[in-house]
């Protein structure tokens, strides 16, 4: 939709589509990176989402990392380069004249599961 234009651009930041979740030090996920309620991220996950999120954008399109590691490692933090001194779009990461099909991928859960597994759950918490 917007692949033609020059003053616009959305890209998929993929950084939290293969992300684990963290563990410490005797296999158990690490609570640290998250808040009391055990959904919602810490000030610390949110910042390890933050970074994770600047690093793709940095990253050129074909090139994004799919994962983040929790280390809490600032030193992992890229910044803009002389070569690279902008945010990466199709078209400054070489994809604006090519033949890149940008497919639909196919959601990994149906539909109808999440109503399923959501019924369930209202029905299972009003016993």
């Amino acid at each position: 939709r917007y692949e033609e234009r020059e003053d616009f651009a959305v890209v998929m930041q993929p950084f939290f589509r293969n992300t684990l979740l963290p563990l410490d030090s005797n296999g158990k996920p690490d609570l640290s990176f998250f808040a009391a309620d055990c959904f919602h991220f810490s000030a610390k996950g949110y910042a390890e989402m933050a970074m994770a999120l600047w690093n793709n954008m940095l990253e050129p399109v074909g090139e994004k990392q799919t994962y983040n590691n929790f280390t809490h490692d600032r030193s992992k933090l890229k910044c803009p380069n002389p070569e690279k001194p902008f945010l990466s779009t199709l078209g400054n990461s070489g994809f604006r004249n090519s033949e890149l099909k940008l497919e639909k991928t196919e959601p990994s859960v149906p539909y109808w599961a999440v109503i399923v597994a959501a019924v369930a759950g209202v029905l299972a918490g009003s016993f």
